[in-house]
């Protein structure tokens, strides 16, 4: 039987906000230019690193998902999104990546596999 873990949960949420965010300029209407690009973008990596860190864990993979996360949540303010109705889903959905990337880190730093010797 397949157990999912806690860290497995964390990795499947941050794949479903990558999908929406590569979805979001057709979803929600976005205009062409760096708004849907960076959406694509800044999706496209958060779900192959979700897949990635699904499939096997390693920490920097996380660590990639953290750093992704924070550029989905500043890049309204680099790319001067600040009027725009993409600022809240990039934000949002950037600090939501972030916590469950850092979150499934100190998960996984609080409590580390433990050897067992077998026999």
């Amino acid at each position: 039987m397949n157990v999912w873990s806690n860290e497995k949960y964390c990795d499947f949420a941050n794949l479903i906000l990558g999908a929406v965010l590569i979805f979001s300029p057709w979803i929600f209407g976005f205009a062409a230019g760096a708004p849907s690009q960076n959406a694509w973008i800044t999706g496209i990596a958060i779900v192959i690193l979700s897949i990635a860190a699904l499939a096997a864990f390693a920490a920097w993979e996380e660590w990639l998902n953290l750093v992704a996360g924070l550029c989905a949540s500043a890049s309204p303010w680099l790319l001067g999104l600040q009027r725009s109705r993409q600022r809240p889903l990039h934000a949002r959905s950037g600090v939501v990546v972030a916590a469950l990337a850092a979150a499934e880190l100190w998960m996984r730093y609080q409590n580390p596999p433990r050897l067992t010797a077998s026999g």
